[in-house]
């Protein structure tokens, strides 16, 4: 009976070609991981910082308005809205409606309407009317400057009251998380959480309180701007070195 030889190992080496692109994929994951880390590293945001204010020193909110409550209807108005769209509609808005008294005792039916183009409008003028009724009734009819008299109004939530504390009232109470903040704060590996509460919390953990308020606004800009959601302009980003981001276009 004819005895099966023994199989060998096989001492082939790997060619060059084979040990070059090992090497060089073993070293982008670990450059990957190593850049991941080194999201919030304290030098890197002052670099992000210093880059938005070189870009956008004079950002602000572009929403229209002359006083508080203007800004926190029209800021309860730009949800799921371009602040551009609320601009028009305010208008003629605040001349029909110039205080908390004509927005809390109009026909809801009427400000339909008026409001119709910023969308929603059913639900916003239930909001609308709300917040105008509470601070009538609450707070002797000024926009209250404290976060958690704030929140007690009908349709704000912490987006709406950073806007308005920070904007209005020049107070640092956190950082405005609208969809801009949101998916720059992704994308510059400041945060990775998708809720707007938790990018708000590890937003205000590095960037430092006195520049809650202009921080937002920069970012919001450099969305708008620049960072788009679909087809970000990188070639045009001042931050473009500083991006972690998996659908950078350069």
């Amino acid at each position: 009976m004819a005895t099966k030889s023994k199989e060998k190992p096989s001492t082939k080496k790997k060619s060059a070609p084979a040990r070059s692109r090992a090497t060089k994929s073993a070293k982008t994951v670990k450059a990957a991981k190593t850049a991941r880390a080194a999201g919030t590293d304290p030098k890197r945001v002052v670099a992000i910082l210093a880059k938005l204010d070189e870009a956008y020193g004079d950002a602000t909110c572009e929403l229209k308005h002359e006083n508080a409550f203007q800004l926190l209807i029209s800021t309860i108005l730009s949800a799921q809205c371009t602040d551009v769209r609320v601009n028009q509609v305010a208008e003629t808005l605040y001349k029909k409606y110039p205080d908390p008294k004509a927005f809390a005792y109009a026909t809801p039916a009427e400000l339909e309407q008026d409001i119709r183009p910023t969308g929603f409008f059913r639900n916003k003028t239930k909001s609308v009317m709300g917040a105008s009724k509470a601070i009538l009734e609450k707070f002797g009819g000024q926009v209250p400057r404290k976060m958690e008299e704030i929140l007690t109004l009908p349709g704000v939530a912490r987006k709406t009251a950073n806007v308005v504390l920070g904007t209005a009232y020049g107070i640092a109470s956190g950082v405005v998380v609208d969809t801009h903040v949101l998916r720059l704060s992704n994308r510059l590996d400041l945060s990775r959480n998708e809720d707007p509460k938790k990018v708000e919390q590890d937003l205000m953990k590095i960037i430092p309180q006195e520049k809650w308020i202009q921080f937002s606004h920069q970012l919001i800009w450099h969305g708008r701007r620049v960072c788009h959601a679909r087809k970000p302009k990188c070639i045009e980003c001042n931050m473009e070195s500083l991006c972690y981001a998996k659908d950078k276009t350069i």
